[in-house]
């Protein structure tokens, strides 16, 4: 049983949370929003189709507390893998608190070398996407227990 002060700290996962959405396939998306919607109402999503939009939002939140993404959700192939493995590796090296955002890759991709390369430079998470709806509820279920109810996550330190 949870005491009251853990409870606390994991409810703070949820204040002012959102997620950033970063995938290319608008079929994909929508399955994306329609579950997040069931499962994490509480949760702002933001989608952006493009790497560039995605920067673009990240360096305009930086220096925005409100604004930052409590996780991104970024498709590995945007269209090509190299195109979200350069992404990653551009937010990796953003200034805080943009560099410290949990990444959950999200790729249709079993490969092994995709996996082993998204872990070496720097996910939380690497998820194989669900094919049908359902699939995208348990999932979302899954994370909603995961990294909003279950993980403490710090508070974001900017740098000056």
């Amino acid at each position: 049983m949870k005491s009251n002060d853990s409870y606390q700290e994991n409810k703070a996962n949820f204040r002012q949370a959102k997620i950033l959405v970063i995938d290319d396939n608008n079929d994909q998306w929508l399955l994306i929003q329609k579950a997040m919607q069931e499962v994490l109402p509480e949760v702002t999503v933001v989608w952006v189709s493009e790497t560039t939009q995605a920067l673009l939002l990240l360096e305009e939140w930086q220096t925005q507390e409100w604004e930052i993404p409590k996780m991104i959700l970024l498709d590995l192939y945007m269209p090509e893998n190299s195109d979200g493995w350069n992404l990653l590796q551009q937010i990796k090296r953003m200034p805080s608190p943009c560099d410290r955002i949990p990444i959950v890759m999200l790729s249709a991709s079993i490969n092994k070398t995709d996996i082993r390369t998204a872990y070496e430079l720097g996910v939380s998470s690497y998820l194989i996407k669900p094919i049908d709806f359902q699939d995208w509820i348990a999932y979302f279920q899954e994370l909603r227990t995961y990294w909003w109810e279950t993980v403490t996550l710090p508070p974001l330190q900017y740098k000056l």
